[in-house]
């Protein structure tokens, strides 16, 4: 089945290792069938939600950035897919902000059903995959058609490469493959 799907990396390391899982996750789709559209986080700007819930009334945030086109495109997604580096035991700061300004997506008619986070860390440990899990699932329970489908989480990798010849990067192309 051909389905929309949008892979938001948040990693400022275009070649890192949840960049990577967002390439091999993203090759597994491609080849699925689907249309797949890529957006990296590391060259937008992205101003922090002011928490004026304008948006509830307009559904429209009131600042004016690269958030807008993100979130129309998100809008009109059959499947958001998420990549992130994990900071202290959670999604990174840029992934975070996204997701706050996301708010006039709630009362939306948004199409996507399914979600999945990709996400690399350090440490690994149950321990800080759980926290980051968490984290992350607060934004999606919001959102009462959607729900988060899967995830692939690779610890123990933190310099650029380190993630090359896991098994983790074949779950995530497997991942991909299964939409």
């Amino acid at each position: 089945m051909n389905r929309k799907v949008l892979v938001i990396s948040s990693s400022f390391r275009t070649k890192g290792n949840s960049a990577r899982l967002a390439e091999e996750f993203m090759k597994g789709a491609v080849e699925a069938g689907n249309d797949v559209e890529f957006i990296s986080l590391h060259d937008k700007k992205i101003g922090f939600c002011r928490g004026c819930l304008v948006c509830q009334k307009t559904n429209r945030c009131m600042i004016h950035d690269h958030a807008d086109m993100i979130r129309e495109k998100m809008l009109h997604a059959d499947v958001l897919v998420f990549a992130t580096p994990v900071y202290y035991s959670g999604i990174s700061g840029q992934l975070k902000t996204l997701l706050d300004r996301c708010n006039p997506l709630y009362d939306s008619d948004y199409q996507f059903r399914d979600v999945y986070l990709l996400f690399a860390a350090a440490e690994d440990s149950e321990e800080a995959e759980k926290r980051t899990l968490d984290c992350f699932d607060g934004w999606v329970v919001c959102y009462e058609r959607a729900r988060l489908n899967g995830y692939v989480f690779c610890g123990g990798v933190n310099d650029v490469g380190d993630i090359e010849g896991n098994q983790k990067l074949q779950e995530a192309y497997q991942m991909g493959k299964s939409i």
